[in-house]
C-alpha cells in the first residue's frame, strides 16, 4: 500500500514547495528621470520618457517631396547589410526567449537498447532488450527560471529597438548623403555658368590687351580665375563620386553598379516643422527604448543570482520495459518505475554568489545610468536640432540678400571695366565675391535639408503618425 501512493506523496511534496515558493530579487521599475518642465526651442512640454517605440512613424523622408529619395529610402530596409544584421540579431533574440521558456518545461527522454552477454569456454550467451522513458523537471520555486525568461523577452525588445535604430540610422544617413549629393550638383551647375563667364571675361581681357588697351597682368589674372573654378569643379566632382559610392553602399549596391543622374536645377524642400512638437515623440527613439528595455532585463539577472541563496528542487522520474526476449518486453512483468525528489543547497562557494548579486545590481546601475545618459543626449539632440533649424532659416534669407547684391556688384564692376573705368583687380575681387555668396547660399540651402533629416532621427522617426 505504502508503495502506491509513494508516488503521489511525491507529487504533493513538490507542490507545496512549490506553492510556498515565491520570485526573490528587486521588483522592476523604470529609472527615474530629472527632465526640464518644457523645451528651450519651440513650445512643447517634456514628459518621462517612456518606450513607445512601436508607434507608426510613418515614411518620414517622403516630408521633403523628391520622389529619388522615396525610392532610395524603401531599398534600405530590404538590402542594407547593417539592417540585415540586425534582423539576424533580432531573429537570435527571439530564439533565446524560446529557450529560457523551455526550461520551465519538464524534459523528456526515450532510450532503447539491446545487449547480448557471455562467458567464454562454451558457457554460453544471453540477451536483453531495454525501453526507457524517463523525465526530469526543476520547478521555478524561487522565481529563476521565470526571471531568465522575463530577462531574454528584454532582451528581445532591445533588439526590436535596435532594429528600428538601424532602420533609422540607415534612412538617415541615406537622406543626408542624397542632399549632399544634390548639394553638389547645384554647386558644379553654378561653377559651370562660372567658368563660361570667366571664359568669356578672359576672352574680353585678351581682345582688351591685344588692342593695347589692358596689362598682361589682366590676362594672367583673368586665367588664374578660370583656373580655379575648374579646379573647384574638379573638387565637386570627386566629393560627388564619394556620395554616391556611399549611397550605393547604403542601398546594398556595388558602387560601380549603382549611378544617380545629376540635376543642376534640383530645387531643396524643407519640411515645416511644427513649433509645438510633443516631446512624446520622443518616446519613439529606439535608442531610447533600446536603453530602457536593458535596464529592465539587468534587474531581472538580480533575482536570477539571488536564487543562488536558495536551495533547488528536482523532480525525476522513469519508468522502463526489460526483458530476456522481445516478445516479453512489452509483458506486464517487464515494467520498472522510478520516482525521485532531491533538494540540493550550495553551503559554502568562498561568496561566489555574494559577488554574482553584487555584480548584478552593478550591472543594473551601469545600465540605468547609460539609460539616463540615452535620454539627455535625446533632449540635447533635438534642442540642437530646433535651434539649427530656426538660425539656419533666418541665415537663408541674409545669404539670399547677400547672393543678389554680390551679383549685382559682379555686373556693374564688369561693366565699368570694359568702358575703362576700373582695373581688372576689382573685376577678380567681385567675381570671387558672387561666386562665394552664391556658393553659400546652396550650401545653407542643403545645410537646412540635413538639419531637418537630424531633427527627424533626433524625433525617432519624424512627426508623422501622431
Amino acid at each position: 500500500m505504502r508503495t502506491r501512493t509513494l508516488p503521489t506523496r511525491l507529487t504533493a511534496l513538490a507542490l507545496a514547495l512549490l506553492m510556498a515558493g515565491c520570485a526573490v530579487g528587486p521588483t522592476y521599475r523604470q529609472p527615474a528621470m530629472d527632465v526640464p518642465v518644457d523645451f528651450k526651442e519651440g513650445r512643447g512640454q517634456w514628459i518621462p520618457a517612456a518606450p513607445a517605440d512601436a508607434l507608426q512613424r510613418g515614411p518620414w523622408w517622403q516630408l521633403f517631396g523628391d520622389t529619388q529619395l522615396n525610392e532610395l529610402a524603401s531599398r534600405v530596409e530590404i538590402s542594407n547589410q547593417n539592417v540585415a544584421a540586425a534582423v539576424a540579431a533580432y531573429a537570435q533574440a527571439r530564439a533565446l526567449v524560446a529557450e529560457q521558456r523551455a526550461s520551465l518545461f519538464p524534459t523528456v527522454t526515450l532510450d532503447a537498447g539491446a545487449n547480448r552477454s557471455g562467458r567464454g569456454g562454451g558457457g554460453g550467451s544471453s540477451k536483453s532488450y531495454q525501453v526507457n522513458i524517463g523525465g526530469s523537471w526543476e520547478p521555478d520555486v524561487w522565481g529563476r527560471l521565470r526571471r531568465g525568461v522575463d530577462a531574454a523577452r528584454a532582451g528581445e525588445q532591445a533588439s526590436v529597438a535596435d532594429l528600428a535604430a538601424a532602420r533609422l540610422s540607415a534612412q538617415g544617413e541615406l537622406a543626408a548623403d542624397y542632399f549632399a549629393l544634390r548639394g553638389a550638383d547645384v554647386q558644379r551647375g553654378l561653377l559651370d555658368e562660372t567658368i563660361k563667364g570667366y571664359q568669356r571675361s578672359l576672352e574680353i581681357t585678351q581682345n582688351r590687351y591685344t588692342a593695347g588697351i589692358a596689362a598682361k597682368t589682366d590676362v594672367l589674372q583673368a586665367q588664374t580665375s578660370l583656373a580655379n573654378a575648374q579646379a573647384d569643379a574638379l573638387t565637386l566632382e570627386r566629393q560627388r563620386a564619394q556620395l554616391e559610392h556611399a549611397i550605393a553602399v547604403l542601398v546594398g549596391q556595388a558602387p560601380a553598379n549603382f549611378t544617380l543622374a545629376a540635376l543642376p536645377g534640383w530645387q531643396a524642400t524643407v519640411p515645416a516643422v511644427p513649433v509645438d512638437v510633443p516631446s512624446t515623440l520622443l518616446q519613439r527613439r529606439p535608442d531610447i527604448a533600446a536603453a530602457e528595455r536593458r535596464v529592465a532585463a539587468a534587474n531581472e539577472r538580480i533575482g536570477i543570482a539571488m536564487a543562488g541563496y536558495y536551495p533547488s528542487l528536482r523532480l525525476t522520474g522513469s519508468a522502463g520495459l526489460s526483458a530476456a526476449s522481445i516478445g516479453d518486453l512489452f509483458s506486464a512483468s517487464s515494467l520498472v518505475w522510478a520516482l525521485g525528489v532531491s533538494l540540493a543547497q550550495t553551503i559554502f562557494n568562498g561568496g561566489a554568489t555574494t559577488a554574482q548579486v553584487a555584480g548584478a545590481r552593478a550591472a543594473l546601475d551601469e545600465a540605468a545610468a547609460r539609460y539616463r545618459q540615452t535620454v539627455l543626449d535625446a533632449f540635447a539632440q533635438v534642442e540642437d536640432d530646433l535651434v539649427a533649424l530656426r538660425i539656419l532659416a533666418q541665415q537663408l534669407t541674409l545669404r539670399q540678400q547677400a547672393a543678389q547684391a554680390a551679383s549685382q556688384v559682379e555686373e556693374q564692376v564688369l561693366n565699368r571695366y570694359k568702358a575703362g573705368q576700373v582695373g581688372y583687380t576689382e573685376v577678380i575681387t567681385a567675381q570671387a565675391t558672387a561666386l562665394s555668396a552664391r556658393r553659400n547660399l546652396v550650401q545653407m540651402q542643403a545645410d537646412r535639408q540635413t538639419a531637418a533629416v537630424a531633427l527627424i532621427q533626433a524625433l525617432g522617426g519624424g512627426w508623422q503618425g501622431i
